[in-house]
């Protein structure tokens, strides 16, 4: 019977590689937080246009959502970076055609999330507020949005937590986030079982305060 010797683990050798590790840690929040904001913006602003129920604007609204919901991320990230430059005749750096991927796909579920929590607000305070003479405007901004926003906000954390789960993806276009980061210490070390411990650690460490918010405000809401 052969036996095998027990695994010796060296986190020292890993730990040794700080400098690198927060770079890749700044770009990975960095993008987290760049594209959850701009995929926002575009979910208020896409969600709003749904409100306009003329098919002429809804219907590219829709294809666009319906497009980023239905395809892998990772496939959005390298057509961006490999197929997009072809058509645009430009070549893409590799941090903004993964920006722009991430962004997007962002943005396809806070347009749903965004249309979910207007249509959610009882068809009475509309009509409550059509009696009292508000504009439309003035409805959305005093009555509607007040009401929506209070059962938005959950998920868009939890959509956030994902998004940021989201950027590890980044490492297929080499952009040095956490997971790229681990891969060239990974080369240098030849320690790959603490690396990759390591990288999960340090999403962990990020995510659960996060989950943990988010089922706080679930709650919050429920009440």
């Amino acid at each position: 019977m052969l036996l095998v010797a027990p695994y010796q683990w060296d986190f020292g050798l890993v730990l040794s590689y700080t400098n690198l590790w927060l770079k890749g840690l700044g770009i990975t929040l960095a993008y987290s937080l760049g594209t959850v904001v701009g995929g926002m913006i575009i979910g208020v602003i896409c969600g709003l246009l749904l409100l306009y129920r003329r098919k002429w604007v809804t219907l590219p609204i829709h294809f666009y959502v319906e497009l980023f919901r239905c395809t892998p991320l990772l496939v959005q990230i390298v057509w961006f970076y490999y197929a997009l430059p072809i058509v645009l005749q430009f070549e893409l750096p590799a941090w903004l055609a993964a920006g722009l991927g991430l962004t997007l796909y962002m943005g396809a579920f806070a347009t749903e999330i965004f249309r979910a929590g207007i249509i959610s607000i009882d068809k009475g305070q509309w009509q409550a507020s059509r009696a009292l003479g508000m504009t439309n405007a003035e409805m959305m901004r005093h009555i509607i949005l007040p009401q929506a926003i209070k059962r938005m906000v959950p998920p868009f954390v939890n959509q956030s937590i994902i998004q940021l789960k989201n950027t590890s993806l980044l490492y297929v276009v080499a952009v040095p986030d956490l997971m790229y980061t681990g891969a060239i210490v990974v080369s240098d070390t030849f320690r790959p079982l603490e690396v990759y411990t390591s990288v999960a650690l340090a999403y962990f460490a990020i995510l659960y305060p996060l989950t943990l918010y988010a089922t706080r405000l679930e709650a919050r809401v429920d009440q």
